[in-house]
């Protein structure tokens, strides 16, 4: 077990070949010959100084770079009116009655986010996608467009156009590429969730933006068991009642009879049906619209009130993804792309884009570690992925199983690792150059649902330190603050963005003043986008994200990043994964507090006294005495949002006797009472 603080030597550098081939040394080194760039831009740190300085030409060179077909009364080369308008000041972007306020991009330009990503239509393999029972499916971009033409030519015979609302509640699965393409390719809004979303759930998200088409599952397999999702269908379809089609996909059940799985609901077809119907349909079409068009909405987790609807613009997505994907990423054509993800979180999305820079995207629909927990290494194998996605999580429970990848299969087309979700421990940096390959470059990156992107992440020709993320992003005048709302060095505080960027929403659903897209994120510190993450930047230009800030803990007035707890724990063997929070504690609910940290332990190891001295130890000689927890706790179980993060607020709330106010944004709602009444927290 390494012990090994964060940061010190590089664990990673690149040779003078990934420098070389990168796709970022070629973005630069055509800035430097064309004079865009002064000659002190030399690296990607450098770049990225220059880019936060010089936004509009920055983003303009992304789009060239990017190659995006789009009309506007400009240049081909250059078709808009202007690249930022209304962007000298922080603020959302907003509608008013009397036109536009705030910063808006690429003005009068006309582009179809479908469009962009069918540009090649080769026999080579755009989407390969694998369940728990090996791989099902791969589709060629040549076949890809025409299944999109015939599924577009669908949804225009149900009138869905610009402005309608496509909605997806699937698996992982081709479908839910090919129906979203198909929506955009017309101009509507994609809008998806998994299925493992209850009723509920999916109606505090579908039900706000009222889809008018409904995308769904007959079932789905996990960890090696069959659900059903017919009756929730049913559920779903009745409290839906503007819709004008529900297309169910026989994922689970070849055989599948809509009418009888969906009595009484005339308008419910077999998706399989709808696009045979339309056989003679080879060639998409593409409707061009604004920059700003909406393409995606996207929801915060739920887990304090209903979820907010972010609804993100075409073109701020598309500049940002290619940006990530070939910059950050270094994700050349014919690259095999892969990130463990379902259709509820934003790395769907993320991943999709791939097909924008032409490569190869894989899907999986499954329990990562089931049927075994060598399942994704052996499909990277098969599909000789070149960068492979996943969680801290999981790239932290291979390591506690004890999967050594490199051992199960050789994976010599791997260049890369990254991981996103929640902060990576150093000791994971560790664990994939040990049991991966120690060529293989870990990218630890964080972003959100709310910009569909990143702000900080991978640097393909720079050093890898371990604990670190390797860069702020290109364009992201991302910044430290602290409580006094100025920047901060050395230690850590607020996550802001003091600049405007292409991909920040182009508005909330349902929010016609723009007051919950403000508070969401312009409020506490005004002027800055306050991203709510508590982080700090390192002396080589890197970025360490401790947690999230509103999940913080505040003992003795010393301020500390939950993650740095994490850290420590999850190291310990024994424990599988565990939650911290801070109770207020002492007479009358007490105006002092103590940190809580409760475990869940493997089977047959128990919260002994001794045992409990190990953690404490481990956390005091690695962090510092203010980590150390006053109570710990075994559970069986740790309650975690549908997109598979731990909640610390919903148990902060459990504990001090406070409703949680949305459980159904939980994947595991019983779990919570399992921190109800606890006697330990009374004493």
């Amino acid at each position: 077990m390494s012990t090994e603080p964060v940061g010190g030597a590089a664990i990673w550098t690149p040779t003078a070949h990934d420098v070389g081939s990168a796709r970022l040394t070629a973005f630069r080194t055509d800035l430097l010959a064309r004079g865009v760039v002064p000659p002190t831009v030399h690296d990607a740190h450098t770049l990225q100084r220059w880019s936060v300085e010089h936004p509009e030409a920055f983003w303009a060179e992304v789009w060239r770079a990017a190659g995006i077909a789009a009309d506007g009364p400009g240049t081909p080369e250059a078709p808009w009116t202007a690249v930022l308008t209304d962007g000298a000041v922080m603020r959302p972007p907003h509608q008013s009655a009397t036109g536009w306020d705030g910063p808006r991009w690429f003005t009068d330009t006309r582009l179809n986010f479908a469009e962009q990503l069918l540009r090649r239509r080769d026999d080579a393999p755009a989407l390969v996608s694998w369940n728990e029972h090996g791989a099902q499916q791969r589709i060629s971009f040549a076949e890809l467009a025409v299944r999109v033409a015939q599924c577009a030519t669908a949804l225009a015979a149900q009138g869905v156009g610009m402005g309608d609302r496509v909605a997806g509640w699937l698996p992982n699965l081709p479908e839910a590429v090919v129906v979203m393409l198909a929506a955009a390719s017309l101009g509507a809004t994609w809008s998806s969730c998994s299925p493992d979303f209850g009723t509920k759930g999916v109606l505090d998200r579908f039900g706000q933006i009222a889809p008018t088409v409904l995308v769904a599952a007959d079932g789905y397999w996990y960890a090696g068991k069959q659900i059903d999702c017919v009756p929730r269908l049913r559920e779903i379809v009745h409290a839906l009642p503007q819709l004008r089609a529900v297309w169910v996909v026989p994922y689970v059940d070849s055989t599948l009879d809509v009418a009888s799985a969906l009595p009484g609901m005339p308008h419910a077809q077999r998706f399989d049906t709808v696009l045979a119907a339309q056989a003679q349909v080879r060639e998409p079409s593409f409707v061009r619209l604004p920059f700003d068009h909406p393409l995606y909405i996207l929801y915060s987790s739920g887990t304090t009130g209903l979820p907010k609807c972010m609804v993100h613009g075409a073109g701020g997505t598309l500049l940002q993804h290619w940006k990530e994907l070939a910059l950050h990423t270094d994700v050349h054509e014919n690259d095999v792309l892969f990130y463990f993800t379902t259709c509820g979180w934003m790395m769907w999305n993320w991943l999709v884009s791939g097909l924008a820079v032409g490569a190869t995207v894989v899907l999986y629909d499954g329990a990562p570690l089931a049927p075994d927990a060598t399942i994704l290494w052996r499909m990277a194998h098969r599909e000789q992925v070149s960068v492979f996605g996943t969680s801290a999580k999981y790239l932290a429970m291979c390591e506690k199983e004890g999967v050594v990848p490199r051992e199960v299969a050789p994976l010599p087309s791997l260049r890369a690792i990254l991981s996103t979700g929640s902060p990576l421990a150093a000791h994971s940096y560790d664990y994939v150059a040990r049991a991966i390959g120690e060529r293989v470059r870990l990218s630890s990156i964080s972003g959100g649902t709310d910009i569909v992107s990143c702000f900080a992440l991978g640097d393909p020709t720079g050093p890898v330190y371990r604990g670190e993320l390797q860069m702020r992003g290109l364009g992201m005048a991302v910044d430290i603050f602290g409580d006094d709302g100025t920047p901060l060095r050395g230690a850590p505080g607020e996550l802001v963005c003091t600049k405007p960027f292409p991909s920040m929403p182009v508005a909330f659903w349902n929010d016609p003043d723009g007051a919950l897209y403000r508070a969401a994120y312009f409020e506490q510190i005004p002027g800055v986008w306050r991203h709510g993450d508590w982080a700090e930047l390192t002396e080589h230009d890197g970025m360490i994200i401790h947690g999230r800030s509103d999940a913080t803990l505040n003992p003795g007035g010393v301020r500390i990043g939950t993650a740095e707890i994490y850290r420590q724990v999850e190291q310990i063997p024994g424990v599988i994964e565990s939650l911290v929070v801070e109770q207020a504690h002492g007479a009358a609910g007490g105006t002092d507090s103590r940190i809580v940290l409760f475990v869940r332990l493997r089977d047959g190891v128990a919260l002994t006294d001794e045992f409990q001295r190990v953690i404490r130890t481990r956390i005091r000689e690695y962090t510092s005495p203010h980590h150390v927890p006053k109570v710990i706790v075994a559970v069986s179980d740790i309650p975690r949002t549908i997109s598979g993060k731990i909640t610390e607020l919903a148990v902060r709330e459990v504990i001090h006797g406070r409703p949680v106010k949305n459980i159904d944004a939980l994947a595991n709602p019983a779990a919570l009472e399992l921190f109800r009444n606890l006697p330990e927290l009374r004493r």
